[in-house]
């Protein structure tokens, strides 16, 4: 088993920094009786968007772009931002098996950050149990908003410093 593999089977629930709660459902159910891959990559999406968007003040609905807000700017916004995140490398390796009706925890850190990409990790653990079932995870690359390139003068500050308070880093010993 090449080492990145088993140190992520390895990975507890206290390798995470931020941690959030899903209940599976009936329809989350493949026909072999566990969660669907698809429903990972849901789960991923949920709990990275989520912290987007409470912590580090990403609006997917309105920007600031020198131009007055409108009124259906939500009022929980932070700082609306002229720049995306646009996936461009997904991973999933799965360790047991999740089914219906377990009560889900996701942990999610940041592996690698650089001036304008972001690289997840998301830990999926069954309630009350500290062994990991599946980790995986992907990359952002933020982009001007107005011109989908990468971001010139690299991810704003803000972000930054929000994506900053997941980094975990990894214990050389291992």
């Amino acid at each position: 088993m090449p080492k990145e593999i088993d140190i992520k089977r390895r990975r507890t629930r206290k390798d995470y920094v931020f941690h959030q709660t899903y209940r599976s459902r009936w329809f989350d159910n493949d026909m072999y009786a566990h969660l669907n891959n698809t429903v990972y990559a849901q789960l991923f999406d949920s709990i990275i968007n989520h912290y987007l968007i409470t912590d580090c003040g990403m609006d997917p609905f309105s920007y600031s772009n020198n131009t007055s807000s409108t009124s259906s700017t939500p009022k929980n916004t932070i700082n609306p931002s002229g720049q995306v995140a646009i996936l461009v490398n997904s991973y999933c390796d799965y360790f047991a098996s999740v089914s219906y009706p377990d009560v889900i925890d996701l942990g999610l850190r940041v592996n690698k950050l650089g001036s304008t990409s972001v690289t997840y990790e998301v830990g999926v653990f069954k309630q009350g149990d500290d062994d990991v079932k599946v980790v995986g995870g992907y990359t952002h690359v933020w982009c001007e908003r107005e011109s989908m390139r990468p971001a010139k003068a690299g991810m704003e500050k803000g972000i930054r410093a929000a994506l900053e308070r997941l980094i975990v880093k990894e214990d050389s010993k291992i």
